[in-house]
């Protein structure tokens, strides 16, 4: 709508509170006046969202646009927010158009308005982004699986050290916390099963409840979550620490192979040492439930034993030690993928850790489901 000069008034802005500033009038190069000492007086509140209401100006011209520009930019440094309202659509086109040519000039950066994914873009880029991971696992895979052949053809080139160090760390130094959680855990199976067996006068078949639930089940499995939560972990962390500090770049540049020195000793000492660490956490499983079975069901020690040896089978203890060295293979790739996965600072390194915990445990229990299966199909 035109308006006269006649009707036009003067620019100028008052200001209601620190949060809240009106202009109007005619904001053009002839109208400006003194409105520019008049908003170097004003004062914003810090940490508050400022909002500027421009419904009541006339007129606009780029002498305008600059000062209100200059105003919305004085906003944004000192609150936390700064939004310009009411300005009508042709005029908010020459102020965007001063606001480029200003940034343009001056090097500063222009905002950028990030739209809010919907909620099926959501799920699509969701998908997206576990294909992504999943295809580079299966990369990281197949290049550690060539370079554990280059190594079995070539025996000089296997880094026996760090492989002894991996297997003091991951396995003898766990002893203590999966022998102490095996014990628990036996004693928890048997005290559970204690009522029910009571009641029937079966209170031999304890030793089958425990021997066969700990040996095939419970020893391996929750093994494998304490090495993946303690191990696991660290894998990701280091690997994931030396990406961050270009460490990986420099071994590299000098011709060493990042999986040789880092990936093969890790997956080696845990397919070694996790199998080890099973077999003792069976017999401190066996040990909590001989236990709790002499203390809670009167069955001896001796007992227990003759009807554990009647109960479990020599496949079954195998199954039980089978899983494990399947289960290494998941923790250490899962953890040493996500510790070259890590980018940027030290926060990232904090993610793939958490990342590598979170998956590991999660393809071992699938890895555990399969095995149920498959055992089951083969009648073992």
């Amino acid at each position: 709508m035109t308006q006269s000069r006649a009707a036009q008034a003067s620019a100028t802005a008052t200001q209601s509170s620190p949060n809240d500033l009106a202009v109007a009038g005619a904001w053009t190069a002839r109208d400006l006046g003194a409105v520019g000492v008049q908003l170097d007086a004003f004062v914003f509140g810090a940490g508050t969202a400022v909002r500027v209401d421009a419904s009541g100006v006339d007129a606009l011209d780029t002498a305008g646009a600059w000062v209100l520009h200059q105003l919305l930019a004085r906003a944004r440094g000192t609150a936390a927010s700064a939004t310009l309202q009411g300005l009508r659509p042709q005029w908010e086109r020459l102020l965007q158009a001063v606001t480029l040519h200003v940034q343009e000039q001056t090097g500063e950066p222009a905002p950028v308005a990030i739209p809010v994914p919907g909620g099926v873009e959501r799920i699509g880029r969701s998908a997206a982004a576990s294909w992504e991971q999943a295809y580079a696992m299966l990369g990281f895979v197949g290049e550690s699986a060539l370079a554990l052949g280059g190594c079995i053809a070539h025996p000089s080139r296997m880094r026996w050290r760090p492989i002894l160090f991996n297997i003091r760390r991951a396995g003898f130094d766990a002893l203590p916390i999966v022998g102490l959680l095996a014990f628990l855990l036996g004693i928890v199976v048997a005290y559970q099963g204690a009522d029910q067996l009571r009641q029937y006068g079966a209170n031999i078949f304890v030793a089958d409840l425990v021997g066969l639930s700990m040996l095939r089940e419970f020893a391996p499995l929750i093994t494998a979550i304490i090495v993946a939560g303690r191990s696991g972990s660290a894998f990701a962390a280091q690997i994931g620490t030396m990406a961050v500090t270009e460490e990986i770049d420099a071994m590299r540049t000098i011709g060493i192979a990042p999986l040789e020195l880092l990936v093969l000793p890790k997956v080696i000492a845990l397919v070694i040492a996790l199998p080890l660490l099973t077999v003792f956490a069976d017999v401190l499983g066996v040990a909590g439930g001989m236990l709790m079975a002499q203390s809670q069901l009167g069955v001896g020690y001796g007992e227990f034993l003759d009807r554990m040896a009647q109960a479990v089978s020599v496949t079954s203890y195998a199954v039980g030690i089978g899983k494990a060295p399947v289960f290494a293979v998941i923790i250490s790739v899962v953890g040493c993928f996500q510790g070259f996965r890590t980018q940027g600072g030290a926060d990232s390194v904090g993610q793939q850790t958490t990342r590598s915990v979170v998956q590991s445990i999660f393809w071992v229990i699938v890895a555990d489901a399969l095995f149920s299966i498959a055992f089951s199909l083969l009648d073992l």
